[in-house]
């Protein structure tokens, strides 16, 4: 007794089909010209042709995976797609200065420093995302900021101790704060 009650209770409302059909869209005649409201015509232009697809955005999806391939963050990445003004350097240790060997690897540590936090210190002194992956170092930031890391990580492949590039940054970043 108690099933039959319970299955009443779930039965569902069935609607006819003709009921769920739509009304039929209505048609309009185009104006004519004297049945606007100032009496003239007006044209509308399309900025592109209809038949082309939309590509605004196809550029910006490039630059994230271009950069999620470099090694940055994902979240890093995102940031491409949302900001305009972001850009990626990329650059290799031989570009700056031809080094071999031994002398190859601590120019890497010493870009690093020890536990990261030379890399970590540049980084948020010039508002930038680093990568060093082997000998190719890749830079995210605004232009001006770019430029600042850059100029630091330089100093460091030729040969700068760490001491000397922070007190330059935290020299720069004063001037930058003094601006703002």
């Amino acid at each position: 007794m108690e099933s039959n009650q319970a299955a009443s209770s779930m039965e569902v409302e069935t609607v006819p089909s003709e009921a769920k059909l739509l009304p039929p869209k209505p048609k309009f005649e185009p104006l004519k010209p004297h049945e606007m409201s100032d009496g003239q015509a007006r044209r509308v232009e399309l900025k592109t042709r209809p038949d082309t697809p939309d590509i605004s955005n196809l550029q910006k999806c490039a630059d994230f995976v271009h950069a999620f391939m470099l090694g940055f963050d994902v979240i890093d990445a995102i940031a491409l797609l949302r900001l305009d003004e972001l850009y990626i350097e990329s650059f290799e240790i031989k570009d700056v200065k031809t080094l071999r060997g031994d002398h190859l690897s601590r120019a890497i540590g010493r870009l690093s420093g020890k536990g990261g936090k030379t890399k970590f210190a540049i980084e948020n002194a010039s508002k930038t995302r680093i990568v060093i992956a082997d000998t190719k170092i890749h830079i995210l930031g605004s232009f001006a900021n770019i430029k600042i890391a850059r100029d630091s990580l330089c100093s460091l492949i030729l040969g700068s101790p760490a001491g000397k590039v922070y007190s330059k940054l935290r020299a720069v970043t004063a001037r930058l704060a003094e601006r703002f």
